[in-house]
């Protein structure tokens, strides 16, 4: 270097990394010097610009400390939060991620990214806490379907104003579009996560579906006086044999008539007609849906089974129930929109 032998003079831990540098990009390493501050890699690349020749016993003497340096080391870690959240992707919360990037003032490239991929039910609340023009620009980033989709979701008047707030995105810069990117990240990761992931009027009227008709009512009428939104929420998400009148088609009957063994069928139209008013309705639609000549042997066969056990009736009619809501979500059928006070 500079004329003089290197082997004879005392190297500074600059010029050790240049000449590694070098030595391992003349071997075809390739060496990744981004991760580097700018700093560090702008002191490199001057030590490697005033540099002239390295001796092979200088190049022999710092390759071999460098090599024992790499020998000595039991454990690397990442450099810095940025890396560090990078290796443990997916093994911590999202919230504590969030929370760590915060606090280091860590953004990701491309939220936007992230945006795309959540679900309308999810975005839709998100959009009507923002104002109509931030709204404006979600829509704008999301592809046309799911624009689209998102809009028809929306009230008539909110679809409206984000519409024409559209004309008014031509001057939304990119350091604009990105904040809002972030701002909308940052409140999905500050979601706590959910115990459950249906709610509470869903699962509660889950129950319901599967319980005897008398413990229903009782409690769907104290609920009536405690929480009566809550009640009503609870009725939507309920259907029970008296709901079949109302939700079920006619021409859906014979499917279910398919799905059904025929003597559980007998067993609840038989006990459905001796019930009460509601039951004994839904029966009778059954039959009526049915064609003659099946509805008339299952007649036949209502008349024969005597009387039958509260508990084996009420079993046999939640099983028609549930084999109609199966069938709903399998999509064999398509259960109607009644009014909410309707069970």
């Amino acid at each position: 270097m500079n004329g003089n032998s290197p082997a004879r003079q005392s190297l500074s831990l600059r010029q050790k990394a240049a000449i590694i540098v070098r030595y391992l990009l003349n071997e075809g390493a390739d060496v990744e010097l981004a991760a580097l501050s700018d700093e560090l890699q702008a002191e490199l690349t001057r030590q490697m610009g005033h540099m002239c020749h390295v001796d092979r016993e200088t190049l022999a003497q710092v390759v071999g400390e460098f090599a024992q340096e790499l020998e000595g080391i039991g454990l690397s870690f990442p450099r810095g939060i940025a890396a560090a959240l990078s290796d443990l992707d997916g093994r911590i919360s999202a919230q504590a991620a969030a929370h760590l990037r915060r606090s280091a003032g860590i953004h990701q490239d491309d939220p936007w990214s992230r945006i795309k991929g959540i679900d309308n039910d999810t975005l839709l609340p998100l959009i009507n806490a923002e104002s109509i023009e931030v709204g404006a620009v979600i829509l704008s980033k999301l592809d046309v379907a799911r624009a689209a989709n998102l809009l028809a979701m929306m009230p008539g008047a909110q679809a409206r104003r984000i519409t024409c707030a559209m004309s008014r995105t031509s001057a939304v810069t990119p350091d604009a579009v990105l904040r809002i990117g972030q701002s909308i990240v940052a409140q999905i990761d500050d979601v706590p996560p959910r115990a459950f992931s249906s709610p509470p009027a869903d699962r509660l009227g889950a129950i319901l579906n599967l319980s005897p008709s008398a413990t229903r009512d009782e409690l769907l009428s104290g609920l009536d006086d405690d929480d009566a939104e809550f009640a009503k929420n609870v009725r939507a998400a309920i259907f029970t044999f008296a709901s079949i009148p109302a939700r079920l088609g006619a021409r859906d009957v014979p499917i279910l008539a398919r799905e059904l063994d025929q003597g559980r069928l007998v067993t609840a139209l038989s006990f459905a007609s001796a019930a009460d008013a509601n039951a004994a309705e839904a029966a009778e639609f059954i039959l009526n849906a049915l064609p003659g000549r099946m509805a008339n042997t299952l007649r036949e066969e209502m008349d024969e089974t005597g009387t039958i056990r509260p508990d084996i009736g009420e079993e046999a009619m939640n099983t028609v129930a549930a084999t109609i809501r199966d069938l709903a979500t399998q999509g064999q059928i398509e259960l109607l929109d009644v009014d909410d006070t309707q069970t």
